[in-house]
């Protein structure tokens, strides 16, 4: 018998394989059965329905074709996880036989590694998609406020060392709005000096980042969200301030997987309240957006009966809302605003338009040289060119879904991920009202 050796198939083959049943008999010398003695029926295999949206998976298949990359699209208030691709892949089946010698050297020699799911287990740096939480982060623990400005010249100096933003000549006067809307690194190197990593590495821990999203799954790796004292245990040295500036545009010892930064934009989106991501279908309806939905109606009037005994659990994650919503009209602003580093691939359809933040995570330092000459990531060698990353949710009036976009060595993050981000973002609004059905008459079958 095949049985599953990773993802779902592994986690839940004992439940849908069932128990076999056998009949046992007395019989004579001569092996004929003279009476029955025993019999057992078994237990037949339960069945399960994944939260993945087949449409969705094989629209992402060919989007990602030919590319090293990740998607993740969750629903914001129940954790659903409506998709979930990780590129190129592999054919399972041709392992279940005895693996071809040549099949298997492809897999392992090609450099876009198809045999990790780069969506759980793929860990990189996060890159400007961590500014909504240093942001917020400072914001929540007083730093800074909303209005506070630092003059971006291109870089800063500290202790001997430069810290280059990626607008060489600078961003000029930039306060909190701009700085995400611009992805200002200078603004955050100095957000992150004042915050100090501690704090942001709490932020960080809240919105689901440095540790595993889904349960019983061997291959999900957690990532690693520094602080003091990890550095300590784990490399034995201090901590030093110049490493808080790059943890600030989260460059350093950040890694997250893509799972984990949909985690955090989708908690950003639902106004700051913890969900658990889910794949397995579960028949019971979360309140969670019926009850945000009444007390944003109906602020001071008391719960009714039928929200007060439903199915969720209320865990904000912010001291003050009003700085949630701060971060969600900066990431607008960066995308729908002019600009904004994703302004080229906005939506301006209402019903599908996106919030979202960019993302570049280093992969080799530029040099100086490399810096005056005004070398593009395009011409570099493919190995050397960043992560491109996006985050991102929508509708932004009304918000459903949130999505991370993940391209290996795509070199921007507004160029390689954000025109991928908007073609699965339309998708998925698309098939939001058949989805909401299906579910509905799912849940009534069960």
């Amino acid at each position: 018998m095949s049985v599953g050796k990773t993802g779902l198939e592994r986690k839940l083959d004992e439940e849908i394989i069932g128990k076999i049943g056998f009949q046992r008999y007395e019989v004579n010398a001569y092996g004929k059965r003279i009476k029955q003695i025993q019999i057992n029926e078994g237990q037949a295999g339960k069945s399960y329905k994944t939260t993945l949206d087949f449409e969705v998976q094989k629209y992402t298949n060919e989007l990602l074709k030919d590319k090293a990359a990740a998607v993740c699209v969750m629903d914001i208030y129940n954790g659903d996880i409506v998709s979930l691709v990780s590129s190129p892949t592999f054919e399972p089946n041709e392992f279940v036989h005895g693996l071809d010698k040549k099949y298997w050297n492809s897999l392992i020699k090609n450099e876009m590694r198809p045999l990790t799911n780069k969506t759980i287990a793929g860990l990189y740096p996060p890159g400007s998609t961590i500014k909504t939480l240093v942001a917020l982060s400072a914001l929540e623990n007083g730093v800074v406020k909303p209005l506070d400005t630092f003059t971006c010249k291109g870089k800063i100096e500290l202790y001997g060392e430069k810290f280059h933003c990626w607008e060489k000549k600078g961003h000029g006067i930039v306060n909190l709005r701009k700085g995400i809307q611009r992805s200002c690194d200078v603004y955050f190197y100095e957000v992150a000096r004042k915050l100090g990593v501690d704090r942001l590495s709490e932020t960080a821990k809240k919105f689901g980042l440095g540790q595993k999203v889904l349960t019983g799954f061997i291959e999900e790796r957690s990532g690693v969200v520094p602080n003091t004292k990890w550095k300590k245990k784990f490399i034995g040295q201090n901590w030093y301030l110049g490493e808080t500036l790059h943890s600030g545009i989260g460059q350093g010892y950040f890694q997250s997987t893509p799972l984990q930064l949909c985690l955090m934009t989708a908690q950003l989106a639902n106004g700051g309240f913890k969900i658990y991501p889910r794949i397995i279908f579960n028949e019971k309806k979360n309140n969670l957006k019926d009850y945000l939905d009444y007390k944003n109606k109906n602020p001071n009037d008391p719960l009714p009966t039928d929200l007060l005994v439903s199915n969720f659990e209320l865990k904000p994650l912010f001291k003050n809302q009003e700085n949630i919503n701060l971060i969600k009209d900066a990431m607008f602003s960066s995308s729908n605003e002019p600009g904004g580093t994703s302004y080229r691939h906005r939506l301006e359809d209402k019903k599908f338009t996106f919030a979202g933040k960019t993302g570049s995570s280093q992969i080799k330092r530029f040099t100086e040289a490399q810096r005056e000459a005004e070398v593009k990531q395009e011409s570099l060698p493919y190995k050397d060119r960043d992560h491109a990353l996006f985050v991102a949710f929508a509708p932004y009036d009304d918000p459903k879904y949130a999505i991370s976009v993940l391209v290996e060595h795509g070199g921007s993050g507004g160029k390689a991920a954000a025109p991928i981000a908007k073609k699965v973002i339309k998708k998925v609004l698309e098939r939001h009202d058949l989805r909401m059905r299906i579910n509905n008459l799912l849940g009534e079958s069960v």
